[in-house]
């Protein structure tokens, strides 16, 4: 059972470093001689195999079902289109007019560019400014660079999420915690 799964395995990368695992691999394509030329893995939407030449074996169907040769030393490419959200940043000149006289609710996210749990949070941030669009309003905030905001409100771990409504701190939770325990909290404020 091994080997077949590292013979399977073996055709997407090079023989020095052969994957053997339990997830099942497609079954090369053979040419008319018997050689095993191609590979297909239509599941990946978002990736492309990028070719160093145009002399190297090439075949497609389909700009989505590309299929490349084992020895064209050709490289994968992601060509998602940008799946991020970008949060507008409030700072120290715009936080009276963008936090304190909103009018509705509003959440910010306290952060740092160091911050690994801070990178962790931020696309649960995201996710929800899409869902809660219109009934909250979502802003970052870089400790670094508004360390007088951040002293003011007692933030000492970041990441931070706190809520704001009528110009009044109204909640906080501190950590990189899981999308239903901000739901719930932004749920309160509703």
């Amino acid at each position: 059972m091994a080997s077949a799964l590292a013979a399977h395995s073996s055709f997407a990368f090079s023989p020095s470093s052969r994957l053997k695992s339990s997830v099942p691999h497609p079954s090369p394509a053979f040419s008319p001689s018997g050689h095993r030329l191609l590979a297909s893995f239509p599941e990946f939407r978002g990736l492309k195999i990028q070719m160093p030449s145009p002399k190297l074996s090439l075949l497609s169907t389909g700009a989505r079902n590309s299929r490349v040769s084992r020895r064209s030393g050709g490289r994968v490419v992601c060509e998602a289109q940008e799946t991020t959200i970008d949060i507008p940043a409030v700072t120290d000149a715009t936080w009276q007019s963008l936090v304190l006289k909103a009018d509705g609710p509003v959440l910010v996210e306290f952060w740092a560019p160091w911050c690994g749990p801070c990178r962790m949070i931020h696309p649960v941030v995201a996710e929800l400014s899409v869902e809660y669009a219109g009934k909250l309003k979502f802003f970052k905030l870089n400790t670094d660079e508004s360390p007088s905001i951040a002293s003011k409100y007692g933030i000492r771990s970041i990441p931070t999420i706190m809520i704001f409504s009528n110009g009044e701190k109204k909640d906080a939770v501190i950590g990189a915690v899981p999308k239903t325990t901000l739901t719930t909290t932004i749920g309160k404020f509703l």
